[in-house]
């Protein structure tokens, strides 16, 4: 009969004893402290309004008292039937293609040029394309309005004095003009940021990389192609997500600059939203109805979002080979 003889454990010593969670969590209290606020405000103005939209979106409700007229999916059965509103997110996306194919690809050619050392003053031009960014939406459209008034503004007294046009055109108030003009504002205004993102990708090219594919006899487009291009590969995927994203979201300079209109021509999904939640002109508003395009529009932008995942994941792939 064979005997297990159990050795002692050797003590840890008390320097090398992992702390106990209580102990960990009162070294840490000041930290956990500092994040309530942050906790709170995203509790209160990003959870809170998304699990309310999703409640407020199955009552026939406007906006005052408690809901109580329950209506089920027929908020949503009316969104998905409304011409407007695909109409509306026809325009949401036409505003993302054209960050993603205008706005995207001229950042990055900017980006690489601005990120050569021998190019002089380009911290000058990095803050003269970033200043849009800043700029408080509603003054640029108050300006763009202006600039573009087809009586008397800047731009059409240009185009008619170089005898581009026979006649002032009506850029913000004609259906056909609006929507590309407006594109083409939010371009302009939203380049700046993207510009910041490709830099930062830039910025972790390693030099050694660079500096081999010098002595290896690459010239500048073999070296973007084959060395920069591969590195910053996972960044611009990341990019790609985050221009989207914003981009489908436009409301503020649609709002600011012609508030949907003429004849719902620049009409996106987050003013279609507001018209029938917050548009004074309804002796009604129809808070229930707009939960629920609100919702209808959410789980869209998942499922484009989610289309891309696959190619994302191909080009991903692509680069790191």
């Amino acid at each position: 009969m064979t005997t297990t003889v159990e050795r002692p454990r050797a003590k840890v010593p008390a320097a090398q004893r992992t702390p106990r969670r209580p102990g960990r969590f009162r070294k840490h209290l000041w930290s956990y402290l500092f994040l309530v606020p942050m906790v709170l405000l995203f509790g209160g103005f990003t959870v809170w309004p998304l699990m309310a939209s999703w409640w407020y979106s199955f009552f026939d409700w406007d906006g005052v008292g408690t809901p109580s007229n329950w209506v089920g999916f027929a908020n949503f059965a009316e969104v998905l039937r409304a011409d407007a509103f695909w109409r509306a997110f026809w325009h949401s996306l036409v505003f993302s293609l054209a960050a993603i194919f205008v706005e995207l690809p001229l950042a990055l050619v900017l980006a690489i040029l601005l990120n050569n050392s021998w190019l002089r003053f380009r911290n000058l031009y990095r803050l003269v394309l970033f200043l849009p960014v800043v700029a408080t939406t509603a003054v640029i459209g108050i300006v763009i309005a202006i600039l573009l008034d087809p009586a008397g503004g800047l731009v059409n007294r240009i185009l008619l004095d170089t005898g581009l046009v026979d006649q002032p055109v009506n850029f913000l108030g004609s259906t056909s003009t609006a929507l590309p003009t407006l594109l083409s504002i939010d371009v302009w205004k939203g380049f700046g940021i993207t510009l910041i993102y490709w830099l930062a990708a830039l910025q972790t090219v390693p030099k050694e990389l660079q500096e081999a594919a010098e002595i290896d006899g690459a010239g500048f487009w073999r070296a973007l192609r084959f060395v920069t291009l591969p590195v910053v590969m996972p960044i611009a995927i990341v990019i790609l997500l985050l221009v989207f994203q914003r981009s489908l979201n436009t409301f503020d300079l649609v709002r600011a600059v012609t508030e949907g209109g003429p004849d719902y021509a620049t009409d996106v999904v987050p003013t279609y939203i507001y018209r029938f939640a917050f548009d004074p002109s309804l002796q009604a508003p129809r808070y229930g109805f707009a939960s629920a395009a609100g919702v209808v529009f959410g789980l869209l932008t998942l499922v484009v979002t989610l289309l891309q995942a696959p190619f994302l994941r191909r080009r991903l792939d692509g680069g790191r080979r």
